[in-house]
Formats: structure tokens, C-alpha cells, sequence
């Protein structure tokens, strides 16, 4: 059975995962207001990996609505450290603090994806990993920020690992693809499972 497979997202860091897996989905990102779906769960008690899914649902369902007859791959990621959700920073100021935050600890990455089709949810996974930063210097961290430049905003934790992020960390648990945002190897089998990928 040939599905037509949308990716709701406008991430480059997924569409890429994608491309380089063999697999072509036509980026068509939903346009819900994140932080509008997120907000009636932080009173819930919601745990990270939960709020990954919530968000990785409402997006694929919101595609899925206006793309009848496609399987709409929805995906998302929470950053968690101790009991703090990270977000994208805004600026560099921000991503400034985000990384004197990390410096040292070890957080979390909850990177959820789930298939929708027909405007609902049809299966759903979460993978989880977790990075340890080494301690960082102010002077460090304003160094790493000047060269890897305004590409750290599209990253919930100021940093990709497939780029000069790598060089903060001290030690990686989990899998690059949860560490990217998408987790790969269940997408795939899930999406053989439905005939979805090309022999």
C-alpha cells in the first residue's frame, strides 16, 4: 500500500534525516502555536517525554486534517534539566544562558514522533537520551557562540551534536537520531509495517 508521507515540520535537521534514510516526505509544517498546546500541561504534572508526545500529536493531526489521504509524520522534542523544560532561545543572550545552564550537568532529550492519517493519531513512540555538557567557561561558551553563529537558535539547547556542539559534551547516552529530533529506527520499522517505504 503507497501512502503519500508529509513531514510536519519545517526542521532542515529532520527533512535531512529523511533524505539520507531513502525516504521523501514532503515537508509541510503545521503552524500550531507550540507554547499554546504546552501551556494547560505544565500544571498537569505532564512529564517530559509526555509533553513530546502531546506536541508531536497536535502537529501531525493538524496536518493531517488539510492533507486527506497522506501519513503525516509529526515529531517533537522537550529538553528537560532537573524539573526545567528548556525551549529555543531567542537570541543569543538567551542561548548565553541556556548553555551556562547545561554546563556540567546532565539533561535529557525526549524526542517523540507519531503517524497520523485521516486527522487522527495512529501510532506513536518517544525515545529518550541524555547528554552530559563538560564545565564550561563564560569565555568558552561566547567563543563556541561566535562560530557556530545563529544557527544554535534552532536548537532547543543552543547546540547541534552533528556540528560544534559536539565539542561541549562529555559523554552521550541514547541515539543520535533522538539527540537530532527524530527517532529513526522506529519510524522506519513502523513505516515498512504499513507499506509506507519503497522495497
Amino acid at each position: 500500500m503507497n501512502h503519500d508521507l508529509v513531514l510536519a515540520s519545517g526542521s532542515r535537521h529532520r527533512q535531512a534525516l529523511l533524505m539520507q534514510a531513502g525516504i521523501r516526505a514532503e515537508a509541510d509544517p503545521s503552524t500550531l502555536d507550540e507554547r499554546l498546546v504546552e501551556a494547560p500541561l505544565k500544571d498537569s504534572g505532564a512529564t517530559p517525554d509526555e509533553v513530546a508526545l502531546v506536541l508531536a500529536e497536535a502537529k501531525a493531526v493538524d496536518v493531517s486534517e488539510r492533507r486527506p489521504g497522506a501519513l503525516v509524520i509529526g515529531a517533537d522534542q522537550v529538553l528537560s534539566i532537573g524539573d526545567e523544560v528548556l525551549h529555543k532561545p531567542a537570541d543569543m543572550e538567551a542561548a548565553r544562558r541556556t548553555l551556562l545552564k547545561l554546563s556540567g550537568r546532565t539533561h535529557h532529550l525526549d524526542s517523540a514522533v507519531v503517524l497520523a492519517e485521516g486527522g487522527a493519531a495512529v501510532w506513536r513512540h518517544v525515545s529518550r537520551a541524555s547528554i552530559t555538557f563538560r564545565d564550561l567557561t563564560p569565555a568558552e561558551i561566547g567563543r563556541y557562540l561566535a562560530a557556530a553563529g545563529d544557527g544554535v537558535l534552532t536548537s532547543v539547547g543552543a547546540y547541534q551534536v552533528e556540528g560544534r556542539g559536539l565539542q561541549l559534551m562529555e559523554r552521550i547516552e541514547g541515539d543520535l537520531f533522538t539527540i537530532i529530533g527524530l527517532p529513526m529506527l522506529p519510524l522506519i520499522r513502523e513505516l515498512r509495517a504499513r507499506g509506507a517505504l519503497d522495497a
